[in-house]
């Protein structure tokens, strides 16, 4: 981290997002003094290939005092194979029309937000977020991020655009694409909305020249947040390098997390959801 131009510091403990009767920590960096926004995004690439995450206004990682099982994961673009059920995907949705946006407010978003936090995550706080919760956690970027629509391609009656199915947040990198948070119709039966997320996110890249999409943090042994190491190949953060998963594996240096039953370690939140890049726990921002 730049120590010259940033400053770190620790939130409260608070119930950790990921793993049951866990305290959770973050380190959270902010700018020393005020900079530009293209001096807070080279901070900020920076930032990202030190294990760091952003959601909304905060920019942070993992800091916990008792655990380190959170991992910082990316997919290597130029040498991703999709396995048969990520093809089936792409084959199932690849008429979705995508539209590529900036960053603003906008009702129809917000009502497909509802919708799947009410769907996905009843009891999880998010569920219950109002307009302005939903603006100022998810909205707030001084980094290139757009918002991606993706929609069905028969217009509606009276209407310009196709049935609204997913939206992703993404910030655009020197070296990538970050996965920040992606919300999408719970009741189309069958579909797999969230893996076709992260494909278009993979192929995006890819014609971009950018070797990575950066996916966030991945807990070993949690059966939630498999999904992100079947995007492979891909490699992980271990001891201030990335290197491949099977690699670190290999060498015992992946964290574990801290001994509970296999389907028990990872709690059902918007943080770890198998279908959408988390976001940081409300508890640590709010």
């Amino acid at each position: 981290m730049n120590s010259e131009l940033l400053h770190a510091y620790l939130t409260a403990p608070y119930p950790c997002s990921y793993l049951p009767e866990q305290q959770a920590r973050s380190e959270v960096a902010i700018p020393i003094q005020p900079v530009s926004d293209a001096v807070y995004q080279q901070l900020y690439v920076g930032l990202m290939r030190e294990g760091f995450r952003r959601s909304g206004p905060y920019v942070y990682r993992p800091h916990c005092d008792a655990c380190q099982a959170c991992t910082s994961l990316r997919v290597r673009t130029h040498d991703f194979k999709p396995d048969r059920s990520q093809r089936r995907s792409a084959a199932r949705h690849a008429d979705l029309v995508v539209r590529v946006r900036p960053v603003g407010f906008d009702a129809e978003h917000f009502a497909l937000y509802q919708r799947y936090q009410s769907h996905r995550h009843v009891g999880g706080g998010m569920d219950q977020d109002s307009a302005k919760q939903y603006a100022e956690s998810m909205l707030p970027s001084r980094v290139h991020t757009r918002i991606i629509e993706f929609r069905e391609p028969d217009l509606r009656p009276n209407e310009e655009l196709g049935q609204l199915r997913i939206v992703s947040l993404v910030d655009v990198l020197d070296d990538g694409l970050s996965a920040v948070y992606t919300f999408f119709d719970p009741d189309v039966v069958g579909a797999s909305y969230g893996t076709y997320a992260v494909l278009w996110q993979i192929e995006r890249a890819r014609r971009l020249g950018l070797p990575y999409v950066y996916l966030g943090y991945w807990i070993e042994g949690c059966r939630k947040m498999n999904y992100k190491t079947r995007f492979t190949p891909h490699e992980v953060l271990i001891d201030g390098r990335w290197q491949p998963l099977k690699r670190a594996a290999a060498a015992s240096k992946l964290p574990a997390a801290p001994v509970t039953p296999a389907d028990a370690a990872c709690k059902s939140s918007a943080a770890n959801d198998p279908s959408a890049p988390e976001a940081v726990s409300s508890s640590a921002t709010r």
